[in-house]
Formats: structure tokens, sequence, C-alpha cells
């Protein structure tokens, strides 16, 4: 009876071996694949910049072999041309004609504007402007939505108002640089832990990221 017991054991045991590892071998090596399996395409994608120029002068004619990247190496000195071209007097008249150009094109300069604002905000930091993060009912009581809190209304807005009133921003996703206005009672918003850049990330992807309470580890 011990030898038939000891069998569906070892079998069980075995088979949630099998399982665990599995799970933790897929869990650490799917994001590394698919992380270089994106950089592989960004720089085969990188590597057309190539194409524009002129064949007699393409690096490849003077290397004896391939080097992978070298869009990137190209695309990174073209940014940095261009920004120094950009930033001189002609170029921000230059700039200003094209902008008023784009934002007489319809769609285009809503798909334009977006983009820029986004750069604009990745590249300047995501919440410089935004003070705290936090749980607002909107866009009806009972279904929350993050916020920003971006500072404390004043003048008009906090003497008619009867509860002490504050900004906060509300984003939208996967965009977040566009969103609402809304001026909220103090009283009436949920403080989260949670820092700007954990909920950038918990915002841009819909829910899919979520960040670690950072009092979770306090409380185990």
């Amino acid at each position: 009876m011990v030898k038939q017991n000891e069998n569906p054991n070892i079998f069980i045991r075995f088979k949630d071996f099998l399982k665990t590892n599995l799970i933790a071998g897929l869990l650490f090596l799917t994001p590394i694949a698919a992380t270089f399996y994106f950089l592989k395409i960004l720089i085969k994608w990188l590597d057309q910049i190539l194409l524009i120029i002129p064949a007699q002068y393409r690096p490849e004619n003077f290397l004896p072999f391939p080097v992978p990247g070298l869009g990137v190496i190209v695309l990174v000195i073209l940014l940095i041309i261009t920004g120094f071209l950009v930033r001189n007097y002609l170029g921000s008249k230059l700039v200003s004609l094209w902008e008023r150009i784009i934002n007489k094109i319809p769609f285009i300069n809503k798909f334009y504007t977006s983009v820029k604002q986004l750069i604009e905000t990745l590249v300047n930091g995501a919440g410089k402007d935004f003070k705290r993060v936090v749980l607002v009912e909107f866009p009806r009581d009972g279904v929350y939505s993050l916020a920003y809190v971006t500072g404390v209304a004043v003048g008009e807005l906090q003497r008619k108002t009867q509860k002490k009133v504050i900004n906060v921003y509300v984003p939208t996703t996967p965009n977040p640089t566009s969103g609402y206005y809304l001026v909220v009672p103090e009283e009436d918003v949920i403080p989260l832990d949670m820092s700007v850049e954990d909920s950038f990330k918990l915002l841009i992807s819909g829910g899919i990221i979520n960040p670690e309470d950072p009092n979770q580890g306090g409380d185990k």
C-alpha cells in the first residue's frame, strides 16, 4: 500500500516542479526575448535611414563588413544637427512657418499636435507640474479616475465655492497629454501613495502595468 501511494505523490510533485519552473522561466525569458526582438526590429528600421544617403557614399562601400545599428548613429547625428539648426533665429522662424502650415491641414494638425505634446511630455519630464496623484469620482459618482493635483484654486474660483477646492488634471488613456481640467473640493479626492512615474505607466498601459503598493513591503 505504501508503494502504491508513493507513485502518485511523486508524479504530482514532478508535475508541480515542471509547472512552477516552466512559469518562472516563461516570466523571466519572455520580456527579455520580446525586448531583444523589439530592438532588432527598431535597429533594422533605423538602418533604413541610410537609404537617404546616395549609394556611392553609403558606409558599407567603405567598410569591410556591414555594421548593424549604423542607422542609429546616423539618426543621432541627424538629430543633433537638426536641433542645432532649429534653435537659431532662422531655424525658429522656419519651424513657426511649418507649424502654421500644419495647423491649417485638417486631421493632420490634430495628429501632429498630439505627437508633439507627447514627445515634449516624455522629454521634459512627465510629472514636473504634477504635485501628487489622487483618485476623483469622474465622470460620474461611483466611478473613479486617476488624476493629478496641479495646485490650489485661487481668486474667483475659490471665492465662489463653499469648500476649499483644488485644481486637478484627469488625463486620458493611452495619451496622457490630453484630458480634463477639474476644480474639485479637496475633501472629495482620495490621495494615493504611488509616484507620478508609476501612475503614468498605469495610464499609458491602460491598467495592464500596475505599480506595486509602496506600503506593501512594510506590511509584511
